[in-house]
């Protein structure tokens, strides 16, 4: 007995919850060094934004102060009010919109009806993959060796210093993004599908509307988010192709106020506050299918 006692006394003594206390020590230092840096990039991220909403906020004076005032200081609504009273802000913001949605539902819609096409029939040669292919190549050059061309184009067609020139150049910028995004999709989605549809008398548009695109969405989705992203934040040809502040996008009005006499930090502060609100707002409205889609 005094035997059996000792050697289950010494088996305890080297049982792997003692054994394992290093590795344990080890896991629960690499779990707090991950939320350590993911809280270090989370607040990179959020830095800028916060000193932007503050800098919106801040009479000039609190807006040079020196060290800077990160949360003493009395708040105006003066550059807002400067912003999208005073001067034209309030119409950037509306052709900005106009612009981001028009050419979003296009390039969508074009796209997803040229990537269907793409990922169900077989073309002779070979022909659907080289036309997927020279469509992912039109986004291998910078968009800076096509603002000449589309210039030039758009002054021929007398399109200049118009909207329709932005929605018409915005939809072909993400007509590439959209066919390979959605033509992904569609190639995961079984043929049987929409045979059956068709079997039962339905046509092969009425097959993608009712049956295959319900279960695309939240791809639909997250392309739909990406595109109006790059329509809403676009510059360069915004500025080569628009002058007036009639057709003058937020982005490009933003930058006008920065001058050889001054740099109007609130007011411009103040414009990309409100600028970045419309994308939250239409990535909360989709976050459901989002999420779902950036995981296909």
């Amino acid at each position: 007995m005094s035997e059996r006692y000792a050697a289950r006394k010494v088996a305890k003594s080297q049982s792997p919850a003692k054994q394992g206390r290093p590795g344990a020590t080890r896991t629960r230092l690499a779990r707090w060094s991950k939320y350590v840096l993911l809280s270090a990039a989370v607040l990179a991220a959020v830095t800028p934004v916060y000193w932007m909403v503050t800098i919106s906020l801040k009479s000039e004076v609190d807006q040079f102060a020196s060290p800077p005032r990160w949360f003493a200081f009395t708040p105006t609504l003066a550059h807002y009010y400067d912003a999208f009273f005073t001067r034209s802000f309030a119409k950037y913001l509306t052709t900005s919109l106009t612009v981001a949605g028009l050419s979003t539902i296009c390039a969508v819609t074009l796209g997803t009806l040229a990537a269907y096409g793409l990922a169900r029939f077989k073309l002779r040669g070979k022909l659907d993959q080289r036309l997927s292919l020279w469509i992912l190549s039109t986004r291998m050059f910078p968009p800076i060796v096509t603002a000449v061309p589309l210039f030039l184009m758009m002054r021929d067609l007398r399109l200049l210093n118009t909207i329709t020139s932005l929605v018409i150049v915005y939809t072909a910028l993400n007509l590439p993004f959209v066919v390979w995004m959605m033509r992904g999709f569609f190639r995961e989605l079984p043929r049987e599908l929409e045979e059956a549809a068709m079997v039962d008398g339905d046509s092969r548009l009425g097959a993608l509307v009712r049956v295959i695109l319900p279960l695309v969405t939240p791809g639909l989705a997250a392309t739909a988010v990406f595109c109006l992203i790059v329509s809403w934040n676009e510059f360069l040809l915004a500025l080569v192709l628009t002058q007036t502040d009639a057709s003058m996008t937020l982005p490009v009005g933003i930058a006008g106020r920065v001058t050889q006499y001054e740099i109007k930090w609130g007011v411009m502060s103040a414009a990309g506050v409100v600028a970045m609100i419309p994308i939250l707002a239409f990535a909360m409205a989709v976050q459901r299918y989002l999420v779902r889609g950036l995981s296909l």
